[in-house]
């Protein structure tokens, strides 16, 4: 989902390695919340870590099992100054926002809204779904525009499984959901350079990092794997030292990873409910024009075909100063 519950990242344990982990610089630690009857744990942003390049946001969604009748229902909400990225391991998901985009997701394929200025959308599982018992499972990430990109116009780009760049061989399975490594290059656009990638380990395979990127990091997703010589254990995301060469090796039973980094952001940005901006006024603003609930004439928009309901804009949250890392 792409929604954002809370404004502090409770649910993240994080802790500096220098003294124990050697090069790893952060691990992350996310505690499992109940969103809604959905499990969710949330990596980014964190006490330690409010960014990896310019990751802002990392949410593991289930694994969860869905009676007939049942499903996701996350009704429209507004974003702005980032760019989501919907990848599912399971299930499926209805994509519908206020350009008029209505796009099913499925596993492998990949979702990219960029919200710009301002957009609104929804996810929900499909009514065709819903009519036996299903499952969902997948990872939903933030990422934060550039300043010189925040204002841009809203868009929605869907790739299809087959046309993400897939790498095999060794015992390693990858495919590159965004930007660049390992010398391929995903189709979705991009507006500073970074990496995101999905990736299957047999037992005992090692995979290097890519070295070309300032900042790097994995997110153990499923099994253990090892590293200088330290095993860590699935729902854990490691960042690693700039500059340090880094092998991944799978253990006995072989490992599933997510792959992301890429340059590290001028600054720090504004986190606040579903907003993202490198200014407290930009937040600010959009803020007040949800507040407004002036769908017709405002800045945000409803989904067309989902317009009967929205989330509402939280009255508790506090517009805080984002934290540097």
């Amino acid at each position: 989902m792409s929604w954002n519950p809370t404004l502090e990242p409770e649910c993240p344990e994080a802790g500096n390695g220098t003294s124990d982990l050697g090069a790893i610089e952060t691990q992350i630690i996310p505690r499992a919340r109940d969103i809604s009857g959905f499990e969710v744990r949330r990596a980014l942003p964190a006490p330690a870590r409010q960014m990896v390049g310019p990751f802002i946001f990392f949410d593991q969604m289930g694994p969860a099992e869905f009676l007939t009748g049942q499903g996701i229902d996350v009704r429209p909400h507004p974003h702005i100054g980032l760019a989501t990225v919907t990848y599912l391991f399971e299930g499926s998901f209805r994509h519908r926002d206020s350009l008029g985009t209505d796009q099913v997701i499925k596993p492998g394929a990949v979702n990219w809204m960029i919200a710009g200025n301002g957009i609104t959308h929804s996810e929900r599982t499909g009514e065709d779904v819903r009519l036996n018992p299903h499952k969902a499972f997948g990872i939903q990430t933030w990422v934060a525009l550039p300043e010189a990109h925040e204002e841009m116009d809203a868009g929605f780009e869907h790739s299809p499984r087959d046309a993400l760049p897939f790498l095999e061989g060794e015992g390693k399975k990858l495919r590159l959901i965004l930007g660049e490594a390992y010398g391929a290059r995903a189709p979705v656009s991009t507006f500073t350079r970074m990496f995101y990638a999905d990736v299957m380990l047999e037992a005992g395979a090692r995979l290097p990092l890519p070295d070309d990127h300032e900042d790097r990091g994995i997110y153990v997703l499923q099994g253990l794997v090892e590293i200088a010589g330290e095993t860590f254990r699935e729902g854990r995301m490691l960042v690693f030292r700039p500059g340090d060469a880094m092998v991944v090796k799978a253990g006995e039973r072989g490992a599933r990873l997510m792959l992301l980094g890429g340059d590290t952001m001028a600054g720090p940005h504004y986190v606040w409910w579903n907003f993202v901006a490198s200014s407290r006024e930009r937040i600010e603003a959009a803020r007040d024009a949800w507040g407004e609930g002036d769908f017709e004439h405002g800045r945000f928009h409803l989904p067309p075909g989902d317009e009967e309901e929205y989330i509402p804009l939280p009255e508790k949250l506090v517009i805080r100063a984002p934290k540097e890392g």
